[in-house]
């Protein structure tokens, strides 16, 4: 992995505005649109299952998207931790 991987849904509501920072940011990444195909979510799912911060979005009820993993294996749930 080269560049950092986008995992969202365009039918969330958050997708919107996490994109337009990071492009705002000069962020290039690889999208995965989870809602796009079933391949697409099982590889979020796999991820958000194995990963333990994940915990508190699930425990919130939430799905966990838009989500960043960059290369160094790091998630970032939020522009602020960019």
């Amino acid at each position: 992995m080269t560049h950092p991987t986008l995992f969202f849904s365009d039918k969330c509501p958050d997708t919107q505005p996490f994109v337009a920072g990071l492009e705002a940011r000069g962020i290039r990444y690889d999208a995965v649109n989870i809602t796009n195909s079933m391949r697409e979510l099982k590889a979020f799912l796999h991820l958000r299952d194995s990963r333990p911060e994940f915990q508190a979005v699930k425990d919130g009820a939430r799905v966990g998207v838009p989500v960043l993993l960059k290369p160094d294996g790091s998630l970032h749930f939020s522009l602020d931790s960019l």
